[in-house]
């Protein structure tokens, strides 16, 4: 079953692919989302990532605080969207 990990800070430049690269060091990543602005395109710096969930707790551990072009991310289990 897969389980989803918020990550934030993650620096202006990064796409998809580099997070997806970045995560995949840490254990199985399933999927990989960026948020982005509507208007411009532009990323809000935090996005989703879907991991196994044998490996959330390990990529947990690895991920929050680890650096990624200079900046420290922070990683938390997703919580559920709101009605």
């Amino acid at each position: 079953m897969a389980k989803t990990l918020y990550v934030g800070n993650i620096p202006w430049s990064t796409k998809e692919s580099d997070l997806e690269e970045f995560f995949s060091q840490f254990g199985q990543v399933i999927e990989c989302r960026i948020i982005t602005e509507r208007a411009t395109g532009r990323s809000r710096g935090y996005g989703f990532v879907e991991v196994n969930e044998d490996d959330m707790e390990e990529i947990l551990e690895k991920a929050n605080g680890a650096e990624m072009e200079g900046r420290k991310l922070v990683v938390n289990e997703a919580k559920p969207r709101e009605q």
